[in-house]
């Protein structure tokens, strides 16, 4: 094994996990905002409303990620919309981790007893008081590891965006090789820092799990 090469590139590897936490967090914010008003949708009274955020969670759900970047990047001149790798791979990402986020959320917010809800009503809250006072504060608690969960497969998947150019960590990883024809050296040192970001993000759910249990 050459370690000599592995601490040669190791500084253009950090600068790539950089622009990976980047993208990740980018993508985290707008798929958490998509999966908010997605899981609305789906516990609203309207039957319109309940229909988009299904078709939404169904549609992103139900195809690969691949080809949800590919639509955005490659498929957005098509109608005028043309995007940089970067920001393709923040709207592909987002979307699709979005829709699964979605369902966890409302699988929380539908875990709540329903009598604390009945109760909350009686007593005179409204619907959004009884929403904002009572339900989700209790299904915050379970939200987080299933978004943790979320937040973990969302770092590993931002790799598939090296495929449209996002010079990421996989991306880096990918360069190198092509100059080194050292696969096993290189790709050893992109795998521990994406298992360093996932301990990271790992332990901050820990932290958030036992705020909230406490509370």
């Amino acid at each position: 094994m050459d370690f000599s090469l592995m601490n040669r590139v190791f500084p253009f590897f950090v600068e790539a996990a950089l622009v990976t936490l980047e993208l990740t967090v980018l993508a985290l914010v707008l798929g958490l905002a998509a999966a908010a008003l997605a899981a609305a949708a789906r516990m609203s009274r309207s039957a319109i409303l309940r229909a988009v955020g299904t078709v939404y969670v169904s549609l992103f759900r139900g195809t690969p990620c691949l080809i949800q970047l590919f639509v955005f990047y490659f498929g957005g001149p098509q109608i005028g919309i043309n995007l940089e790798p970067f920001t393709a791979g923040v709207i592909g990402l987002g979307l699709n981790i979005g829709a699964y986020m979605a369902e966890s959320i409302r699988g929380a917010v539908m875990a709540v007893d329903r009598g604390q809800t009945e109760a909350a009503r009686t007593i005179g809250f409204s619907r959004l008081q009884t929403l904002r006072k009572v339900v989700l504060p209790q299904a915050a608690r379970l939200m987080i590891r299933p978004l943790g969960v979320n937040t973990v497969a969302l770092l590993k998947g931002s790799a598939l965006v090296s495929t449209i150019s996002v010079v990421e960590l996989t991306y880096t990883a990918q360069r190198f090789i092509g100059s080194t024809y050292k696969p096993f050296e290189i790709f050893g040192v992109a795998a521990l820092l994406y298992m360093i970001m996932v301990y990271a993000i790992a332990r901050i759910v820990d932290m958030l799990d036992k705020r909230f249990a406490i509370i």
